[in-house]
């Protein structure tokens, strides 16, 4: 009998082990794409700018060009475009740029927009002050917005001679038809866009 219970023991103590290594899986699962959001936003990775709350400490005499894409998702009808498709602005140098967006559709939609920069090793210099981006509008018919980036180029660009050579930048932002605040992508099975969404967080 002691045998017997030994191994009912040893048993519940096995499903208890699975049972707690499944809950720790759904956990990160869960947890994975904010950490994964924190480490690109820390780094750079994956095109994702830098953010910051102020501007740089210094100005170098270094100019490099900043492009700006827009993009608007299938099924949304909205038009999207920057003010200007390029400026020239020093290293270090705090930078407004807008973007007007436009309902075009008969009907009240809501967009989100995401981001990326490239090339990729320039994003961790590409420092966001303020941004539009993942903060969801939604758009009366023929609604029109004006929506700012405030932005600048890291100094430390020249500390890095492996960029030596990257004398422009580009800002990519794609409007996506959103729902909950998330990017949906267009198809019937209503997908969110999540590969959009966590390389341009």
């Amino acid at each position: 009998m002691a045998t017997v219970s030994g191994k009912t023991a040893n048993l519940q103590r096995t499903a208890l082990v699975c049972a707690g290594v499944a809950m720790g899986m759904t956990g990160l699962s869960f947890a994975a794409v904010p950490l994964y959001d924190m480490f690109c936003k820390a780094t750079g990775f994956g095109g994702t700018p830098m953010v910051g709350t102020a501007g740089a400490g210094r100005i170098l005499d270094r100019t490099m060009s900043v492009r700006f894409d827009a993009n608007v998702a299938p099924g949304l009808g909205w038009r999207f475009e920057p003010e200007s498709p390029e400026i020239n602005l020093r290293v270090g140098q705090t930078q407004t740029v807008f973007y007007k967006i436009t309902n075009r559709s008969d009907r009240t939609s809501t967009g989100i927009a995401t981001f990326n920069v490239t090339p990729d090793k320039g994003a961790a210099y590409f420092v966001k002050i303020q941004c539009f981006c993942f903060t969801e509008h939604t758009l009366q018919p023929g609604e029109t917005l004006e929506a700012p980036v405030v932005f600048y180029i890291d100094p430390e660009i020249a500390d890095n001679r492996d960029l030596n050579g990257v004398n422009s930048l580009t800002l990519s932002y794609t409007y996506f038809p959103s729902r909950a605040g998330q990017p949906v992508a267009e198809g019937k099975s209503g997908a969110v866009a999540g590969d959009a969404a966590k390389s341009n967080l």
